[in-house]
């Protein structure tokens, strides 16, 4: 088993192709510059020092310097030891609208991050619970299995947008019945469902799926973002507002919060409803709701006693840095007295 202890650092591989773009950047201007003074061929032959081979190979050592190094910042590393551990914990799973309706900026930078936010925040606070996430519009599909890896939950997390489920909407029920098929079986009595929505449920059956939940022992807490007067959705273009979403009529696509919805379906399962607001969206109050839970223990196997790696990719870069140092660009003696020799024989 295996794991980077500062993944983050995988963001300094985009200089790559930066480096690669100045690269070829520059071969081209020598040889620009070389056509200025005559024809290519006879200009080169009168400078028989220089080896583009080599200014080539110095670039791709270079590059695998940088690699090494990189990789030696993130540090690789290795466990030697698995062992079984016991917790106790609750099962739950959020279920986060990604419908369009959320990137209204009625909360800021909009709904959808702000609850990323806010969410990112809960799993730093949990204890030994298993966490899953659900992402859904007018369809629902699991974006994260039931884990207790809270790393691989922020990275999941990190990745959610409105451009993940095709079908637009907001469909509750299916997200709901989405969850529940989550759990798997076993006892009910540990499990709960988060729900983050603005609540513009367009489909009947999310009701009827909260009333299947409650006679499963499944508590559904939800958490309402948005206001209730509404406000326009944004018309996002590279990440910038461009606009407002309109109808086929050409008015302005208006999305208000419906909490009347959220409301019947958390009380149906003795969950609790809460309003998102900038100060708090409410993660905090749901938090507080599943102590009641019933813990139960949970088993897993996970590796300990972690050992780095990254002395080997050190000195892989050390390495690379020290050959790319001593390799001059100049054509080697050795080489040019073997090319007069070759022409010579000719």
């Amino acid at each position: 088993m295996f794991r980077f202890e500062n993944p983050i650092f995988f963001y300094a591989f985009i200089a790559l192709p930066v480096m690669l773009g100045i690269f070829i950047w520059y071969m081209y201007s020598i040889k620009r510059k070389i056509k200025k003074l005559g024809e290519y061929g006879l200009v080169k032959s009168l400078i028989p020092d220089t080896s583009r081979t080599k200014k080539i190979t110095k670039f791709v050592l270079l590059c695998l310097a940088m690699c090494s190094l990189i990789l030696a910042i993130c540090n690789l590393q290795t466990g030697n030891k698995l062992q079984e551990v016991k917790r106790e914990g609750a099962d739950i799973i959020v279920c986060l609208d990604v419908s369009n309706s959320m990137l209204a900026q009625d909360l800021s930078p909009n709904r959808l991050e702000r609850a990323k936010f806010a969410l990112e925040k809960m799993i730093d606070k949990l204890q030994g619970d298993r966490l899953g996430i659900i992402v859904f519009a007018g369809e629902a599909y699991v974006q994260l299995p039931i884990t207790t890896d809270y790393t691989a939950a922020k990275m999941f997390l990190e990745s959610i947008n409105t451009q993940m489920v095709p079908t637009q909407g907001t469909n509750i029920g299916a997200a709901i019945r989405k969850a529940m098929e989550s759990f798997g079986k076993g006892e009910e009595k540990n499990k709960t469902i988060v729900i983050i929505t603005d609540g513009e449920n367009h489909e009947p059956e999310a009701i009827e799926a909260a009333g299947d939940a409650e006679k499963a022992g499944i508590m559904i807490n939800c958490i309402g973002v948005g206001s209730e007067s509404g406000v326009p959705i944004p018309a996002l273009v590279n990440g910038v507002v461009s606009g407002y979403r309109k109808d086929k009529d050409g008015n302005t696509v208006v999305t208000k919060l419906n909490k009347t919805i959220l409301q019947d379906i958390a009380g149906k399962t003795d969950g609790i409803y809460v309003q998102a607001t900038n100060a708090d969206i409410g993660l905090d109050a749901i938090l507080d709701k599943l102590t009641q839970l019933d813990k139960k223990q949970i088993d897993s196997k996970q590796y300990t006693d972690y050992e780095d790696q990254f002395q080997w990719f050190l000195g892989l870069a050390l390495f690379f840095f020290t050959l790319e140092f001593f390799i001059s660009e100049r054509v080697s003696n050795w080489l040019r007295k073997l090319n007069l020799f070759g022409h010579a024989k000719a």
